[in-house]
């Protein structure tokens, strides 16, 4: 974990050469990380010669700067000058430079800053210790085919993923330093010749003309650079998946990684994207085709099942079958409360139980949300509160919106949920039907990187219906999606793809 330190830009000192004396060096550092008690001062004295090694204790690795840096400087025979001294380090990643705003920049992220003194130039040695865990199974996407690794917090393994993944020269690797105070390295990838510039250059003005002293992880910043921040709906998909982000890049898109942020962003992430898993295309065709379908239906009930059954019970009982009124009625006799409330109460305990389940430990989460899911229906339903059929419609419309392969997207559904409620609950399906109008037009409006939210069934486009909604065999995919404007947009470029031979023909 680094450490806070507040460093003042506005010092003059920034901006020249440091000093060449390495007892006023050390008090100008000293005094500009704020008297930190972890800054380091390592001093070497080499044939009457004095070498500062400057560091913060708590961020570097302690091994590599003894064998990669102090003992190879310790055994210098030759006549010590600034040639020798680089020439003696064994670190991959070394950099000259005489600057102070520099040096503070690189100590506060685990580099070691080496000058010998009167030198012009001093030597900047990553050295950073990064703490960062071994790779392992996707936490919120997991997967029954496909590869199961994930991203990690080292946006150096992140990229290794990506590139083990895409081994293409043409694959792009942009860097930027985002933050104020805390710098935060951000990389943007993607495919020179398939990306469009547009969206290229979209992305990285948005990056370049952000002002803030500091991004944690990659879900602000895709907050920060997405084209409506009121909305429920997010318009930049969040993956942990490098197989994902791969698969992105090939359709045209492009990615955004942040060091320490186990996720990547996606951009343009068009409505239908959220809905989409790359489960999909490990699977044949006819299965992932058929799973989306799935998805997309459970959506549409975890949305209106409930405010549905508020609606009929309210103001349409004439629309439910008699053989259904009769079980319905004797269901319902011992509930003092309206229809509406008690759809309200019982969603609001399920959001209870799932936040809950959430935040406990994993085991004792798991337990909480199956027993008090059960105890809690059964006593509610012993006790009056309400109905049999109710809690299976709740049951319902919660399993709907777990559905989405995107944590986000199910959470904006469960969240639209409420309102439609409230309105079938006062209004009946006129209700009903103003709220899907509403919120259709809603999705009409949004906009990802400035492309229509729910391309392509907005503005219509039959060809990419084969990766949004459908999943056709391979052999059928031979362009990329007219959605994404790609540069080269053939994925297949042989014309006879769909006819398949046999050895002896």
């Amino acid at each position: 974990m680094f450490r806070k330190r507040r460093v003042d830009k506005d010092d003059p000192k920034l901006e020249s050469p440091h000093s060449t004396n390495l007892d006023a060096l050390h008090k100008d550092i000293v005094s500009l990380v704020s008297n930190s008690e972890d800054l380091v001062l390592r001093l070497l004295t080499l044939q009457n010669q004095r070498i500062g090694i400057f560091y913060f204790e708590d961020l570097i690795d302690t091994k590599s700067l003894q064998d990669s840096v102090i003992k190879p400087l310790e055994k210098i025979t030759d006549d010590i000058n600034f040639e020798v001294i680089e020439n003696s380090i064994h670190i991959a990643k070394l950099t000259q430079t005489n600057q102070l705003d520099d040096i503070i920049n690189n100590l506060v992220n685990g580099t070691a800053y080496i000058y010998r003194e009167r030198d012009n130039l001093g030597i900047l040695a990553d050295v950073a210790d990064k703490g960062t865990r071994s790779l392992e199974k996707a936490e919120t996407e997991s997967l029954v085919f496909g590869p199961k690794v994930s991203f990690t917090e080292s946006i150096s393994k992140n990229l290794n993923l990506l590139r083990s993944n895409i081994n293409d020269p043409k694959l792009c690797v942009e860097t930027f330093m985002i933050g104020s105070r805390a710098k935060k390295k951000v990389q943007m990838v993607y495919i020179k010749d398939i990306a469009e510039v547009e969206n290229v250059n979209i992305f990285r003005q948005r990056i370049t003309d952000l002002e803030v002293d500091s991004i944690l992880d990659s879900t602000i910043l895709a907050q920060m650079i997405e084209d409506n921040s009121y909305t429920f709906f997010p318009q930049l998909l969040t993956t942990e998946l490098p197989d994902r982000l791969s698969i992105s890049l090939l359709h045209g898109k492009i990615g955004l990684l942040v060091d320490r942020s186990p996720t990547a962003i996606i951009g343009p992430s068009t409505f239908m994207t959220f809905f989409e898993s790359t489960e999909d295309i490990y699977m044949r065709w006819n299965m992932g085709t058929f799973l989306r379908f799935l998805r997309l239906i459970a959506i549409f009930f975890s949305i209106l099942l409930t405010p549905a059954y508020v609606a009929v019970l309210t103001y349409h009982y004439e629309v439910i079958p008699s053989a259904l009124l009769v079980s319905l009625g004797q269901s319902r006799s011992n509930v003092p409360f309206p229809p509406m409330f008690e759809a309200l109460l019982l969603e609001f305990i399920i959001e209870l139980l799932r936040e809950s389940g959430a935040r406990l430990p994993t085991k004792v989460g798991q337990t909480m949300g199956i027993v008090g899911g059960i105890v809690i229906g059964q006593a509610a339903v012993q006790a009056g509160f309400t109905s049999n059929i109710l809690i299976i419609i709740i049951a319902i419309s919660a399993l709907g919106s777990f559905t989405a392969p995107s944590y986000s997207i199910g959470t904006a559904v469960r969240i639209i949920r409420f309102p439609i409620i409230v309105m079938a609950g006062f209004y009946g399906g006129v209700g009903i039907m103003f709220c899907f109008c509403f919120l259709l037009i809603h999705l009409l409006k949004i906009t990802t990187l400035g492309r229509p939210y729910l391309s392509p069934l907005y503005p219509f486009r039959f060809s990419d219906l084969k990766y949004s909604i459908f999943r056709l065999p391979y052999q059928y995919l031979q362009i990329r999606p007219v959605t994404n404007r790609t540069q080269d947009k053939g994925r297949i470029p042989n014309k006879n793809a769909v006819q398949k031979k046999d050895v002896d023909e």
